[in-house]
């Protein structure tokens, strides 16, 4: 155990006036920002990114704490009950999400065994990411994000620093790396090698994998990294859900939720069926475990999306909170013969004049594609959760009608 976990749990936590927007606005940064790290701490098989998933948690503990303080004091009447209800389930759908996450980063720190086809398949499907202590020497050192300009470069983000025990979550244009920040970097494999070393001085060595596959255990594979994709797209759409009141979209969530259920049921068989022919049994116990704490991510989404899909009305206050974010997801159902039908999809852009990034298609009886994944041809009657500006939605609206 860390020496750290013991002492932040048992820290008081006092009641103290603080914005029921700013708190929920952290809490979801905080839980997209785990679910990351979790996921690549089990990929790296890297005790430190686990270790960082840890300290998210417990601050995750003390967000969840001081917003059911806040809502509590807030509810004077009845009324005002049934409308914080939702915010309180969102409150505990995001600590849902934190545990699940932390769940996954323990399959590292307790040496929970993991067979090594799983990260031999991971890295096909994600961004690498990955953590490092910015060196006093290093190029960046004192330099704002705008001035490094690393994304348009090398493709490479600054998803999030740590610096002692504040957390930027969202660093912007402005933000100054310092030396001695945590940063924790996304981007192509290609790239954050070189951008890694002159960030911390060192040199990045990716991990190495060469597991002989069975063919039930490279399905439960398979299996557990859709799962993972779902989870985290359920829990976008269900934030944007409640940024448009839509019940479409929290239709959508309860979709994600459904399969990713059905989806586990089938990697529960085909892991248990690997068992058979595996060499060592007991290291498929940490694909179980990632299982099952993905599927709690799902069903955290659809907890966060419930006030919608109850017709209760949204608080202003989450509107304030999710509107945070620059980009937002939409749902669009494809007609026939409009100018999108028939059109070629590559990386998520649809070869269309389009500022929209298509992140998942859902076709009726089909199921889910999620586009980052592979190429697709959109077809009429496909249901398109798409990304990007507010402005650019309703242009991208238009385009999917006949």
């Amino acid at each position: 155990m860390d020496p750290f976990e013991g002492e932040a749990s048992s820290r008081p936590v006092e009641y103290e006036p603080v914005s029921v927007k700013d708190v929920l606005v952290e809490m979801k940064d905080t839980a997209e920002l785990l679910i990351d790290l979790s996921y690549s701490a089990v990929l790296h098989r890297n005790e430190a990114l686990a270790t960082e998933v840890l300290r998210l948690e417990e601050r995750m503990d003390v967000l969840e704490l001081r917003a059911r303080m806040s809502l509590m004091m807030a509810v004077r009447s009845p009324d005002e009950a049934e409308k914080l209800a939702p915010v309180l389930g969102i409150v505990t759908a995001a600590g849902q999400i934190s545990d699940a996450a932390g769940d996954i980063a323990k399959i590292v720190l307790e040496d929970i065994r993991l067979p090594e086809a799983m990260r031999a398949a991971l890295p096909e499907a994600v961004e690498m990411l990955v953590r490092g202590v910015v060196d006093a020497e290093s190029a960046y050192e004192g330099r704002t994000l705008a001035d490094i300009d690393l994304e348009s470069e090398t493709g490479v983000r600054v998803i999030a620093l740590r610096r002692g025990d504040e957390w930027l979550l969202n660093p912007g244009p402005d933000t100054r790396i310092e030396v001695d920040d945590v940063a924790f970097l996304r981007g192509p494999e290609s790239s954050i090698g070189d951008v890694f070393g002159r960030m911390t001085g060192k040199s990045y060595d990716p991990p190495v994998t060469d597991a002989p596959m069975i063919d039930d255990l490279e399905r439960a594979v398979d299996t557990i990294v859709h799962m993972k994709n779902l989870s985290e797209l359920a829990v976008d759409l269900a934030y944007s859900s409640i940024l448009f009141d839509s019940e479409e979209l929290a239709e959508e969530v309860r979709n994600l939720e459904v399969e990713v259920d059905a989806m586990e049921s089938r990697f529960e068989a085909w892991t248990l069926r690997a068992a058979a022919d595996a060499d060592d049994p007991v290291a498929l116990r940490g694909l179980i475990h990632l299982g099952s704490a993905t599927e709690v991510i799902s069903d955290a989404a659809v907890d966060i999306s419930e006030g919608v899909l109850r017709d209760i009305d949204v608080h202003p206050v989450v509107h304030l909170a999710v509107q945070e974010s620059d980009e937002i997801l939409t749902r669009v159902e494809l007609d026939d013969g409009s100018d999108l039908d028939g059109t070629s999809v590559t990386a998520g852009v649809p070869d269309v004049d389009a500022t929209m990034s298509i992140i998942a298609i859902r076709r009726p009886g089909e199921g889910w594609l999620l586009v980052g994944e592979a190429g697709a041809e959109l077809r009429g009657g496909d249901v398109l959760i798409s990304k990007g500006t507010r402005t650019a939605a309703s242009a991208f609206e238009e385009l999917a009608q006949a």
